[in-house]
């Protein structure tokens, strides 16, 4: 595949750092750019995703499905063929965990007090 057709991004963090910039071939999807980034992922970030599933891509306002590749996803740029393409991440865990977390709140046991003055 001829260099010209790769697509160069850089993924930008919560924190204002980036992780990249690296090539990509149009085709690649969006699991694919989300399991790198939890490769590449810095170890002394206090927040960290434990997968691909805890990673959200945004590019240029839209949130990025994992079955869409980099080519449906690219925005373009007019002329500027060469342009690295910042991608934003956000890290939030997946629903499941969130709705057992609450779950186990919700379980505790409560305890009812009852008080009665008479005057």
């Amino acid at each position: 595949m001829p260099e010209e057709e790769l697509v160069e991004l850089k993924f930008r963090l919560y924190d204002g750092s980036d992780i990249g910039p690296f090539r990509y071939s149009p085709a690649s999807t969006v699991a694919m750019l989300k399991e790198r980034i939890v490769a590449e992922w810095p170890k002394d970030k206090k927040i960290a995703p434990k997968g691909a599933n805890d990673v959200k891509l945004i590019n240029a306002g839209k949130l990025l499905e994992n079955n869409k590749t980099v080519g449906q996803c690219r925005v373009p740029f007019g002329d500027l063929p060469k342009a690295v393409i910042t991608m934003h991440v956000v890290v939030q865990p997946s629903v499941t965990k969130a709705k057992t977390a609450e779950k186990v709140v919700d379980e505790t046991p409560r305890k009812n007090f009852c008080s009665c003055s008479i005057l």
